[in-house]
């Protein structure tokens, strides 16, 4: 059984960073790409990032624009989100996800693993 554990959100000013991990566990981490998706109240969840099996191809939102960093440690199982310049809008659930295949996809119907989500909260 697929096991995905987020860690690392938290209560942050604005311009802040946080760096969000996902500890995977059954099946073969490496063999799959793996994204984040966040999901701020009354609001539907989006896409943030992800990145394929061997982590050589990286994909990001455009709102992201150069403040997060996806990367992933296929030997640790984990996967990783760098947050930078943290603002109120970043305000949200994070959820990291599995998706089916190796390659990386914005649609969280490509995904068929999810964690429970960790909590970012930003203060201005």
């Amino acid at each position: 059984q697929v096991q995905l554990v987020e860690s690392g959100g938290g209560s942050v000013q604005a311009g802040g960073s946080l760096k969000l991990s996902c500890a995977a566990s059954g099946g073969t981490f490496s063999a799959y790409a793996m994204g984040w998706f966040r999901q701020a109240p009354g609001k539907e969840r989006e896409f943030v990032a992800a990145i394929s099996w061997s982590g050589g191809s990286t994909y990001y939102a455009s709102f992201v624009k150069g403040r997060f960093t996806i990367s992933r440690d296929n030997a640790k199982n984990r996967l990783y989100l760098q947050i930078n310049t943290l603002n109120a809008e970043d305000t949200a659930v994070y959820y990291c996800a599995r998706a089916q295949g190796r390659w990386t996809s914005t649609a969280a119907h490509d995904y068929d693993y999810w964690g429970q989500g960790t909590q970012v909260t930003v203060s201005s």
